[in-house]
C-alpha cells in the first residue's frame, strides 16, 4: 500500500452496486429483485419483518469503507452516487453524511433504476477531478461493475493510483485487472465475517408461493442433506438489477481460490529468480508487491491467513523461508519450479 504523507484522495462510490451486491452475496442471486428490496420501507407496519431481517444482516458498514480509503491519505473528493430518495437507500444517509460524504442524487428515469445513470455520471466526475485536481493522487473506486474498466485505465494512464472495492461474487475480474489494487469488502478490516447459517432463511415472498400450494396434495419428501457452508469467491456477475445481462463467466474462475493465490506466488518468484540468480532469496515484501501487481485482486485473509508470512509457510513444500534479522526472505524450491 503506497502512503506517502502528501497523498490526495478521491473516493467513488456506487452506492446501488455496492448495496445490492451485498445483499445477493448473502442471500442468493436475483434476491434483490425478488424480495422487493428497493421498494421496500421497514417501517411501515405492513413490513414483513423476514425480509426486515435479511436487509439488516446484509447491511453495508461505509464507516469501514471510508476508513480504508482514508489510510492512502487525505480524502478530498468523497462521493456517494444513487436515488436517496428510496427508502433502502434513505437509510443510510445519516451515516454517509456523518462522515462527510457529498451524496450526489441520481433521479430514476426508467423503471430500469439508476444503473447507467451511476456509472456514467460517476465516470464524468472522476474524469473531471482527474484534469480539475492536479494534486489527486489516488482514485478509489467502490464498484465492480466491468463498465468502470476504462475509467480506471484511464486513471492509471493520467498517473493515479487506483484502488477498487468490491463485494465477492459481484466483482468483474477484469475490474481487478485494471486497478493497481483491489480489495473484496469482506477483508477491510473492521467488517464482521457473516456466514449464511447465520441468516434468516426464508423471505415473505417465499412464503407467499408456498401459500399457492397449500391446497395441493403434498408427498412427502425425504430429509433434507445437512446445508454446507458457502465459500464465497470472486467471480463476475451483474449487481445492479436483475433484468440486464450477467457479465460473461470467465472460465478460469472456477479454479480454486487456493490453486489460484498457489500458482500466482510460484510465479511471482520465478520472476524475482529471473531477475538475478536462480538461488537468490527474495524480501517476501517485494514478492508480495509482484504478486499484487499481477493480480490486484490477491489477499491472504479471504483465504484463511492472517499474514502474508503464513500464506508463505502454507506454501513450504514450493518455497523456503528464511528470517535474516529484521528481514523474511524467500526462495523458490528447485523441485517446484517446473511445477507452474
Amino acid at each position: 500500500m503506497t502512503e506517502p504523507n502528501d497523498a490526495r484522495v478521491g473516493l467513488y462510490i456506487d452506492f446501488d452496486n455496492i448495496v445490492i451486491s451485498r445483499y445477493q452475496q448473502l442471500h442468493g442471486r436475483n434476491a434483490f429483485q425478488r424480495d422487493g428490496i428497493r421498494d421496500f420501507d421497514k417501517l411501515r407496519a405492513d413490513a414483513d419483518p423476514e425480509i426486515a431481517a435479511r436487509l439488516a444482516a446484509a447491511t453495508v458498514d461505509f464507516n469501514a469503507i471510508i476508513d480504508f480509503a482514508a489510510s492512502f491519505g487525505a480524502l478530498v473528493v468523497n462521493r456517494a452516487y444513487a436515488d436517496w430518495s428510496v427508502p433502502v437507500n434513505a437509510n443510510y444517509q445519516r451515516q454517509l453524511m456523518s462522515r462527510a460524504v457529498d451524496l450526489t442524487q441520481l433521479f430514476t428515469a426508467t423503471t430500469r433504476g439508476t444503473k447507467n445513470g451511476a456509472d456514467i455520471r460517476l465516470a464524468v466526475d472522476v474524469v473531471e477531478d482527474l484534469f480539475r485536481l492536479p494534486d489527486l493522487t489516488h482514485v478509489i473506486i467502490v464498484a465492480g461493475d466491468s463498465d468502470y474498466i476504462a475509467l480506471a485505465q484511464k486513471s492509471k494512464r493520467l498517473g493515479r493510483f487506483v484502488v477498487g472495492i468490491g463485494v465477492a461474487g459481484s466483482t468483474s475480474t477484469s475490474l481487478a485487472a485494471a486497478c493497481d489494487e483491489f480489495e473484496d469488502y469482506d477483508s477491510l478490516p473492521g467488517i464482521e465475517k457473516v456466514t449464511p447459517s447465520s441468516l434468516p432463511a426464508s423471505s415473505g415472498s417465499d412464503r407467499r408461493r408456498s401459500s399457492k400450494k397449500a391446497s395441493e396434495p403434498v408427498e412427502k419428501q425425504p430429509e433434507p442433506a445437512p446445508a454446507k457452508t458457502r465459500t464465497l469467491t470472486t467471480i463476475p456477475m451483474f449487481s445492479h438489477t436483475d433484468d440486464l445481462p450477467f457479465d460473461d463467466l470467465d472460465p478460469a474462475e472456477d479454479t480454486d481460490p487456493q490453486t489460484v493465490a498457489t500458482e500466482l506466488l510460484v510465479r511471482a518468484l520465478q520472476i524475482g529468480h529471473a531477475k538475478g540468480d536462480a538461488d537468490e532469496w527474495l524480501n517476501t515484501g517485494t514478492v508480495k508487491n509482484q504478486m499484487r501487481r499481477m493480480d490486484p485482486a490477491f489477499n491472504e485473509k479471504p483465504l484463511g491467513y492472517r499474514s502474508f508470512t503464513d500464506f508463505l509457510a502454507s506454501r513450504s513444500d514450493l518455497a523456503e523461508l528464511q528470517e535474516d534479522g529484521p528481514q523474511r526472505l524467500i526462495r523458490l524450491r528447485p523441485e517446484a519450479g517446473g511445477q507452474h
